[in-house]
């Protein structure tokens, strides 16, 4: 009985801490200048959630009238919030990443229930992000400005991480609202620093930290920012009673318990483990075996950051956003539940009960929901619009292909572009509906498919990064001379490889289909499909299953499906 109560227990805390109801279960890592291989700053997003449909989203830069008002529209639900004042100028965005290098990505932790709603707030975290796209020249301007609209608007999510980049610092932003009878939020934002990389996925992060009464945002050697009555306001809800250099931002307003753990943090556990060979003694804490302090703390974290092994790539990273747990005990590609083709691939919900004991299914960051999936490199020895790259793409990240957006772009890819299908409208067109179909016709024999997947997602992705020098010097001669010419090659370039990856993805999606028809699966010879000497397609191979399979399923049917006559 105790066991029962406490596996329940945990099962509350994943509800609590764990997974926030209705909002996206993202996943972002952070990569300073110093730990990238070519000088870059890198954040990447997976904006995870059963609703979300994959687009890439466009602001142009434009020019206001005093007076003028902007709507705000809940991320999440498209409710509408209220309006603010909007400024005279805004930059173009693109996805999650603005013409001056700023990017902006998030994960939602939820923290503590009391503070998830404030009556009469403007402000969700969706809205900070694109609103302050349009409005930031650099990761320190975004932080200031998320800091003063949750101030003047309040704030309308609960717990959010922020990933804030620029061409030359990389920051983590953790903030949660103050509930009802107060206004706005309470945060901290720390500096990655350089040649380190960073983390979040559903689960705050930050603990201690540098206190200050006072920013000093003139100050370029601040490497942290944080609310005035962070602290202040956890005392005054009897949440913290010790000294300001001991208290912890997480583990007040966001406890860790097996859901956070489990669920959450076991993805950065599983990308630092791919760079840093020193993350084994996390391991236990990444499966939810959460040790703790006198104050009650979680005392077996992970850092908050790591330096890799080794200076990581574009390509590097793009592949951390593709992992199942692979080489940890959370393999999910091994056991039963993956089926005969290996496919680590479980459906929803992810906790669910046998006579009476809880159980659950992995989180990982390879997921089937993705809706939108983006790296982003900004690099500070070419100009804005053509430092900035936003790779992007559309649904699961396992089997999907990133394609280059530059920054400065005017127009987005129309089978990527906002409006073209949506969740409960397919089109033939869409990005997103034929990278899906990819993914789901892959996930019905995995292992057999998900090789022909990516040999062509490496070559893809291959032949962008390598194009990339080439593409940039054109556009670098281009800018000399006129930076709107430079921005409308750019913008052709972009839409060029964005359609070349969905048209690939579209044959590649057709091949799978006949290839793996029936669950056989076609003879090849030299790229092409085999026919006898009279144009008759060739017999197919037919695998069939696994012996191992083959013996769970005699164990488990016996005399029922026994061959009559058969040995014994």
């Amino acid at each position: 009985m105790k066991k029962n109560f406490l596996i329940a227990s945990s099962l509350v805390m994943i509800l609590m801490f764990g997974i926030h109801a209705g909002s996206s279960a993202c996943t972002n890592f952070l990569i300073t200048k110093g730990a990238s291989a070519d000088g870059s700053t890198m954040i990447t997003y997976s904006a995870d959630s059963h609703v979300l449909y994959g687009e890439l989203y466009f602001w142009p830069a434009a020019d206001y009238p005093e007076g003028a008002m902007l709507d705000i529209v809940e991320w999440d639900t498209g409710k509408p919030l209220g309006k603010i004042p909007q400024i005279s100028h805004t930059f173009s965005v693109v996805g999650n990443m603005n013409e001056n290098q700023v990017a902006i990505g998030e994960t939602t932790y939820g923290g503590r229930e009391e503070l998830a709603t404030q009556s009469g707030a403007i402000m969700d975290y969706g809205s900070l992000i694109y609103v302050t796209l349009q409005r930031a020249a650099s990761a320190r301007d975004a932080i200031r400005i998320i800091a003063e609209l949750m101030d003047t608007y309040g704030y309308a999510s609960s717990g959010e991480s922020f990933s804030i980049s620029d061409k030359n610092e990389v920051w983590i932003m953790e903030i949660i609202g103050k509930g009802e009878g107060q206004k706005g939020a309470v945060w901290v934002a720390l500096q990655v620093p350089d040649g380190y990389i960073c983390g979040h996925a559903n689960q705050a992060r930050i603990t201690t930290f540098p206190y200050q009464k006072v920013n000093n945002w003139n100050d370029a050697n601040a490497t942290c920012y944080n609310a005035p009555d962070v602290i202040s306001f956890a005392r005054e809800k009897e949440w913290w009673k010790g000294s300001d250099k001991d208290f912890s931002f997480s583990d007040t307003y966001a406890p860790v318990g097996f859901g956070g753990a489990r669920f959450c943090e076991a993805r950065v556990y599983a990308m630092f483990n791919r760079v840093n060979s020193g993350m084994a003694p996390y391991e236990n804490y990444a499966r939810g075996v959460i040790e703790h302090d006198a104050n009650g703390y979680a005392a077996n974290r992970m850092p908050l950051w790591v330096k890799p092994d080794h200076k990581v790539t574009v390509k590097e990273v793009m592949d951390l956003m593709r992992d199942h747990y692979e080489n940890t005990s959370m393999d999910m590609n091994n056991d039963f539940g993956a089926g005969p083709f290996q496919s680590p691939y479980r459906w929803r919900p992810m906790t669910w009960e046998v006579d009476s004991v809880g159980y659950c299914n992995e989180r990982a960051t390879s997921t089937q929901q993705t809706g939108f999936v983006f790296v982003t490199q900004s690099r500070n020895w070419l100009p804005d619009p053509i430092g900035g790259i936003f790779w992007f793409s559309v649904d699961d990240t396992y089997t999907n292909c990133y394609a280059p957006m530059y920054c400065g772009i005017l127009e987005v890819p129309e089978p990527f572009a906002v409006g073209n299908g949506d969740m409960l409208t397919y089109s033939p067109t869409s990005a997103f509906w034929i990278f899906t179909f990819v993914s789901n016709w892959a996930y019905t024999k995995y292992n057999y498919m998900i090789k022909d997947i990516q040999k062509v997602q490496t070559r893809m992705e291959n032949f962008f990064i390598n194009a990339t020098p080439g593409v940039d010097k054109e556009a670098l001669a281009l800018y000399g001379e006129s930076p709107a010419a430079a921005r409308e090659f750019l913008t052709d370039y972009s839409d060029a490889m964005g359609n070349f990856t969905v048209d690939t993805w579209r044959d590649l999606g057709q091949y799978l289909l006949v290839k793996y028809h029936d669950g056989n699966v076609k003879k090849e010879k030299d790229g092409t499909f085999e026919r006898n000497e009279w144009g008759v397609p060739a017999f197919p191979d037919q695998p069939g299953y696994p012996e191992w399979w083959m013996k769970k399923i005699a164990d488990d049917c016996g005399d029922n499906v026994k061959v009559i006559g058969s040995a014994h």
